[in-house]
């Protein structure tokens, strides 16, 4: 049980709540806050003063007084009239991150919603009622209104949610449940959907995969070092600690971890006094992706657990602002800066491929990798998928941050473009996962030819892993099938990999 207290969510968390179905509870404290605020929103509402977003249009209608009766009213057209997002949906898992975040913010205390509806925000999470929100339309900025919206009328008992796959009413589901729809009260609509919870959840995803995926690599490439002959003198701790970036200092060890008792690595002057930047440098290009990854987890981390919407409730309702914490700027360039850090991985990784097969440069192992070089083609077109992801991932690498378009008759005269950015992101991590997947396929079948008995202990067992479910290339066929059945292993591992408990690291 992860508690939720509107103050220190963490990614791990996260993790758990997202990949292992955690369930969530609520912090007293942070309830007490909320209903104080709600309480502020109420009085204003009774006396009849006019506020921003309490009892007033929105965005350009914002001049517009709403009447006490029309309130109720007010908040369903909002939701109603936002809720236009298109095209595919969001990953389930990115929606329940996006119901966990938004619950988190909102806890928080600022932002005038009943406890009533945190509630059931906490239901949803704990009873698996994932919204399903089309991941395309939104700015970025005055929030991510677009997305936010459909989780909010799911509430209200419209819309769709996901079971077992399969897209179904939400009053079907609440029917289920033996719950009625809330309806919402002054302030709650918009409460709900004014936030950067859309770009943040799927930023929150990105990061997770990539940080298995950056682990990932490690060991994949540690196998192609191994296929290749690869001299382990380059990942020696002196040189790393002589530069000084901690991240890169530990790609090496682990490296040197990984290749523990190898009899396929090899030292300077055995074969070669040096090796190929793609090898060589692992832990500085590797490294420098990590750095990436820490700098987006630590933005990420602050909008976890911030107030971003608007307007404010401070002091009892004494101070009521109407500011920007919706914009998403932090987090749009958060994502620009991930997608850099992932397409690098598979950059690299593309050039280790294209080191594995071509005959010139893979140290003796067959042409392509092939049975039969001439008859049968092996690894040949393989490279080619590769070299075509990694192109993509390049034009995908735009940063959608630069970018602006005025919306709401120019009142919202700046926005963000992060959802797009970590949309892109995600798409970036998915190719990247599929040429590391590649690598792997091609660094398992050289290493193969190597001696699997010659490999690190740690190694040996990647191999058994991976073996297990992809057999050795001793005839051509169609090799897709064994690149999604690795990326789809890989995409469920999370975390750090387990190495052999008989490591212990001498160079």
């Amino acid at each position: 049980m992860v508690l939720l207290t509107g103050e220190n969510l963490h990614l791990e968390e996260m993790r758990s709540i997202i990949y292992k179905n955690e369930k969530v509870d609520l912090d007293t404290e942070a309830l007490a806050r909320v209903q104080k605020s709600r309480e502020a929103v109420e009085r204003i509402v009774s006396e009849g003063r006019t506020v921003y977003g309490i009892n007033t249009g929105f965005g350009k209608f914002s001049d517009v007084s709403i009447d006490e009766e029309d309130v109720h009213a007010l908040q369903l057209h909002l939701i109603r009239s936002h809720a236009c997002g298109i095209g595919e949906p969001f990953e389930e898992r990115v929606s329940r991150a996006m119901v966990v975040l938004r619950l988190n913010a909102l806890l928080k205390g600022f932002s005038g919603i009943r406890v009533d509806v945190l509630k059931r925000l906490a239901y949803m999470v704990n009873h698996s009622i994932h919204p399903v929100i089309p991941s395309q339309g939104s700015l970025g900025a005055s929030g991510d209104l677009a997305p936010l919206s459909h989780l909010a009328i799911v509430i209200v008992g419209e819309g769709f949610v996901w079971k077992d796959g399969m897209q179904v009413a939400a009053k079907q589901v609440w029917d289920e449940h033996g719950l009625d729809p809330l309806v919402l009260e002054a302030k709650e609509g918009l409460a709900l959907i004014n936030g950067t919870q859309a770009m943040t959840a799927q930023g929150v995803v990105n990061w997770l995969e990539a940080e298995t995926l950056a682990y990932q690599s490690e060991w994949i490439a540690a196998m192609t070092m191994e296929a290749l002959h690869g001299i382990t003198d380059a990942f020696h701790p002196a040189v790393h600690q002589a530069r000084g970036y901690v991240e890169q200092v530990d790609v090496a060890r682990r490296m040197l971890e990984w290749l523990e008792g190898s009899q396929l690595v090899t030292k300077q002057g055995d074969k070669r006094v040096q090796d190929a930047y793609s090898l060589r440098c692992i832990p500085q290009i590797h490294g420098a992706s990590w750095q990436v990854l820490g700098y987006v987890k630590e933005k990420l981390e602050i909008e976890m657990n911030a107030a971003t919407d608007n307007p404010l409730i401070f002091e009892d309702g004494e101070v009521i602002i109407s500011g920007g914490n919706f914009h998403g700027q932090p987090i749009a360039f958060a994502m620009d800066f991930l997608k850099l850090s992932v397409a690098e991985l598979a950059n690299v990784s593309e050039r280790r491929i294209e080191r594995l097969v071509n005959p010139q440069l893979n140290e003796g192992l067959p042409p392509f990798l092939s049975p039969q070089p001439g008859l049968q083609s092996g690894a040949m077109i393989l490279q080619y998928a590769a070299a075509s992801l990694v192109s993509e991932n390049k034009t995908l690498a735009h940063p959608a941050s630069v970018d602006s378009i005025p919306s709401s008759a120019n009142q919202e005269d700046h926005v963000s473009m992060g959802t797009i950015g970590a949309r892109h992101a995600g798409m970036m991590i998915q190719n990247a996962r599929r040429v590391l997947a590649i690598e792997a396929f091609c660094a398992l079948q050289g290493s193969e030819y190597r001696g699997k008995n010659k490999m690190s202990e740690s190694l040996q067992n990647k191999w058994d892993e991976y073996r297990s479910f992809t057999p050795s290339m001793d005839e051509d066929r169609v090799f897709s099938t064994d690149i999604e059945r690795i990326s789809a292993h890989m995409k469920n591992e999370t975390g750090k990999p387990v190495y052999s408990s008989k490591v212990s690291i001498t160079v």
